[in-house]
């Protein structure tokens, strides 16, 4: 169940990108805009996840979780339902609200459940991590087979038996829980999200104002100055929304950097990579959904065989640097993807290192940020590090669109200039994977090895 609650709101993200033209034509979306059903969505998502975490402490997960469900169905049958573009866009955000309360109270619930079972641990973590990818190949899937056979308000549509389906069997295969008292701190979860929301609003919009218009650093600015209100409130209250004292813990900070830069990098890559396959290469939806399965299964297998015996061999620390620069050198390679190209010598090829790097950089990043907080902030944990990951996503998407729309992707009616502006984006890509990866290597820290600790030993770079 947990898995499941992971990946639907993964695939909820990615279920859309298929029926990215057809909405676009019905609905009348700019090639701009057109991201923002997508940021819509992660915005609302993931500017309210620390709220989502903070909530799971004090209601208890297992009641926030069955709450996100309904709030996730509610907004899905609004986007299905929308004939306007700005009804569409409010159903993604009721969406992403959902999908907040879900994602750090599933994390919490996991935790739960096995975080007294160590040697149990990993294999949910591989579990659950594996969810991630799989929800976002099976939403690009299910979004091929839905919108050419029966229309694209369906994509939204299938949340609502699957929501119903785990609002039915949660009471009885759920751990139950109780919250605490405390406080909610609602400025907080206001300052952030909007913080959020106007920067990547700045960063889609800055290729039509320009990058040195009034505008957009007015509205960048506005966007850091909510940011820097959120903290300022977080240091003065008794209970905020984020403890700052937490980023003291060892590696928190280094795992949810990683966890940001590899979203920015992984979603744009999905994003892009349904356009070209369909406005380049002319595949239809279900075309273009399928020839992206070898790269799920790629990783779902490595993921769940492979990446938590790397971790109990290596430990994290070497998966998620070698995994981010394999995440850049499959970026670089879709980069080189040709207007009158083909699947097979295009994408395939590009996409197996890919699926490597994400395989083995999820799952220790992931780890390693829950396991850097005490328990009693498991909630938290799991609200930031989601966080980390959906702010990356947004933020990564907006930046690649804007590139990828001065390099020559507003012209959809040109394969060359189509092709141009998405090789630039998979080239920026390829560059915030490798900066991520380098991150890593500076900011994580190894943990003592066994014999060093029961020796009693602690070296210089293990320690708070």
């Amino acid at each position: 169940m947990i898995a499941l609650a992971q990946f639907m709101v993964i695939m909820d993200t990615s279920i859309i990108g298929v029926a990215l033209p057809k909405m676009q034509a019905d609905l009348g979306f700019s090639q701009e805009n057109l991201s923002w059903v997508f940021n819509a969505y992660v915005v609302a998502f993931g500017g309210l996840l620390l709220l989502g975490g903070r909530l799971s402490d004090l209601l208890g997960a297992k009641r926030l979780f069955s709450t996100g469900w309904i709030v996730l169905a509610a907004g899905s049958l609004t986007a299905g339902l929308a004939g306007q573009v700005w009804v569409e866009l409010a159903g993604r955000a009721l969406q992403g609200i959902g999908a907040a309360l879900i994602a750090p109270s599933a994390l919490t619930l996991l935790m739960t459940l096995f975080g007294s079972r160590p040697q149990e641990l990993p294999k949910a973590f591989a579990l659950y991590g594996a969810a991630a990818p799989a929800g976002g190949t099976a939403g690009v899937f299910l979004g091929g087979l839905i919108t050419p056979y029966a229309s694209w308000p369906w994509v939204f549509y299938i949340n609502i038996p699957i929501a119903l389906i785990v609002l039915a069997a949660t009471p009885a295969v759920m751990p139950s829980d109780t919250g605490r008292r405390g406080s909610i701190d609602l400025s907080g979860a206001v300052t952030v999200t909007a913080g959020l929301a106007a920067a990547v609003y700045a960063i889609v919009r800055a290729p039509e104002t320009g990058w040195g218009s009034a505008d957009t650093w007015l509205v960048l600015l506005a966007g850091a100055a909510l940011i820097a209100a959120f903290v300022a409130i977080q240091s003065k209250r008794r209970e905020p929304l984020m403890r700052l004292g937490i980023w003291r813990a060892p590696n928190l900070a280094g795992a949810n950097i990683a966890q940001l830069l590899m979203a920015a990098v992984w979603i744009p890559m999905w994003f892009f990579l349904n356009l070209y396959l369909q406005q380049v290469l002319g595949l239809d939806a279900f075309a273009s959904g399928a020839s992206l399965l070898p790269m799920t299964v790629a990783i779902t297998i490595m993921m769940i065989v492979l990446a938590p015996r790397l971790i109990s061999r290596f430990g994290p620390k070497p998966l998620i640097v070698l995994g981010l620069f394999a995440l850049a050198a499959g970026m670089y390679w879709l980069s080189l993807a040709r207007p009158d190209g083909t699947f097979r010598v295009d994408v395939l090829p590009a996409s197996l290192p890919s699926a490597v790097g994400m395989s083995l950089a999820f799952i220790p990043s992931l780890g390693t940020a829950l396991s850097s907080a005490r328990p009693e902030e498991g909630g938290l944990a799991s609200g930031i590090v989601n966080t980390s990951y959906q702010v990356g996503s947004a933020l990564g998407l907006a930046a690649m669109t804007a590139l990828a729309a001065a390099h020559g992707a507003r012209e959809p009616a040109d394969p060359t200039a189509l092709t141009n502006g998405f090789s630039a984006a998979f080239l920026g890509a390829a560059v915030l994977a490798a900066v991520g990866a380098l991150a890593a290597l500076l900011t994580l820290r190894t943990p003592p090895s066994a014999d060093e600790a029961d020796s009693g030993e602690q070296p210089e770079e293990a320690t708070a």
